[in-house]
C-alpha cells in the first residue's frame, strides 16, 4: 500500500512534468521566439512551487521520526535552496 504523503508528492511531480511537456508543445505550435519566452517565463513560477510544496509534504511525513534539530538542518538546507534560486 502506497503512503498517501508519497502518492501526494509522486502526483505533483506528475503535474508538474506534465505542465513542462505541455509548455514545450505550446512553444513549438506558436513558433515565435517572444511568445515562447513568455510561455517560459510562465513556467518559472510552476517549478519552485512544485519543489515548495512536495518539500514540505515530506517534512510532514518525517516530521515524527526526526528530531528537532534534524528537522532545523532539514529547513535550513531548503532555505539554502530557495535563497540560490532566487538570487540575482
Amino acid at each position: 500500500m502506497l503512503s498517501k504523503i508519497v502518492l501526494g508528492m509522486a502526483s505533483l511531480r506528475l503535474m508538474s512534468g506534465t505542465i513542462e511537456i505541455i509548455a514545450a508543445l505550446i512553444m513549438l505550435r506558436l513558433n515565435q521566439v517572444d511568445k515562447a519566452l513568455m510561455v517560459n517565463s510562465g513556467l518559472a513560477l510552476v517549478g519552485p512551487l512544485v519543489l515548495l510544496t512536495t518539500t514540505t509534504l515530506g517534512l510532514v511525513g518525517i516530521a515524527e521520526k526526526l528530531s528537532f534539530g534534524r528537522l532545523l538542518w532539514v529547513l535550513a538546507g531548503v532555505s539554502c535552496i530557495f535563497i540560490g534560486i532566487l538570487k540575482k
